[in-house]
């Protein structure tokens, strides 16, 4: 039996509750968790300023960990989007269009990891929309545009990210009728993961085909973490 750590983090372009910007902080805190895949949400990566701008590449560097960017728009000229960061082989990746017009560009990264036992993870890393109208129309198409299940890609699926739902929606709902979930009240024993200091909502998910064992589901809620970024990261032991 092999195991696997997973771990989801919005780190907020790094800047914390206290307003300072710190992906050595961010790193830290990852640190702590020792995840062997990470889902980041809110990453910005400037590759001609300081090599810590460059937030996906320093924290993977830091972590000793490989990485994939999904840019999903430009903020002041660097690349913005989700980060998957891996201790384990990368095969490829690719990122998905799932913006809706008139709202903020979005994404979906599914990166394709090798496990230790050569069994493939399709690993998907979303941040979806702030409006329960621009995530209904996300999730719908996710499932018609097939990205989540394409026809010829090989392995199991983890989906883990920043679902920006903290009720039981059309997201949540389309989700747990195909993939199994860390429960955040029965898993977690609390339904709130944001804002990181004093968390009033659970926003941060990760689902999972039924071939995971999910052993142990942990809220990464330290003296580092509450001020580290306005999110909680969420992680996960599985056993397959």
């Amino acid at each position: 039996m092999s195991k696997l750590r997973i771990a989801t983090y919005n780190i907020h372009k790094c800047v914390g509750i206290d307003r300072r910007y710190s992906p050595e902080r961010i790193a830290e805190v990852l640190e702590e968790i020792d995840a062997d895949v990470i889902a980041l949400q809110e990453v910005l990566c400037h590759s001609r300023e300081n090599r810590r701008d460059h937030q996906a590449e320093f924290i993977a560097n830091a972590l000793g960990m490989d990485f994939r960017l999904g840019e999903n728009r430009r903020i002041r000229g660097g690349e913005y989007g989700n980060a998957t960061l891996s201790r384990l082989p990368i095969d490829s990746f690719r990122n998905h269009e799932i913006t809706v017009s008139r709202y903020e560009p979005r994404g979906c990264l599914r990166t394709e990891i090798r496990l230790h036992d050569g069994r493939v993870l399709q690993f998907f890393n979303l941040h979806m929309g702030t409006s329960f109208f621009e995530r209904r129309k996300q999730v719908h198409n996710l499932l018609a545009d097939h990205v989540l299940d394409a026809h010829g890609l090989a392995g199991d699926r983890m989906i883990a990210g920043d679902f920006n739902e903290w009720i039981s929606g059309i997201t949540t709902k389309l989700l747990r009728s195909k993939f199994r979930s860390v429960e955040p009240k029965l898993h977690l024993g609390t339904s709130r993961s944001f804002p990181g200091f004093l968390p009033l909502m659970h926003l941060d998910h990760i689902y999972f085909d039924d071939t995971f064992t999910l052993t142990n589901a942990t809220l990464h809620r330290t003296k580092l973490s509450r001020v580290a970024s306005d999110h909680l990261p969420i992680f996960a032991d599985f056993e397959f």
